[in-house]
């Protein structure tokens, strides 16, 4: 599926990827490929995703993902990677 998460600023990270898991308001989720249509609200931790066997995580503040037909788009304020 295709992720992009983009800042303010910048487009962060757009490319293809096998999960992404989330800080949700009501507690951490993961999107994998086919999932759901959703809309949720983001809170600040740690976002994960992964390509194959690399995984990459990065911590975030609030805001917003929308996944609908094999895309994810992440809306935030700021990244921080580890």
């Amino acid at each position: 599926m295709r992720l992009e998460i983009v800042t303010p600023e910048q487009t962060f990270f757009s490319g293809e990827v096998d999960s992404v898991t989330l800080p949700g308001e009501m507690g951490s989720f993961q999107i994998l490929n086919n999932h759901a249509p959703i809309i949720a609200s983001l809170r600040k931790g740690m976002l994960t995703f992964s390509v194959g066997e690399k995984e990459s995580e990065m911590e975030i503040t609030d805001g917003f993902v929308e996944a609908n037909h094999n895309k994810v788009i992440v809306l935030i304020d700021k990244i921080r990677n580890r």
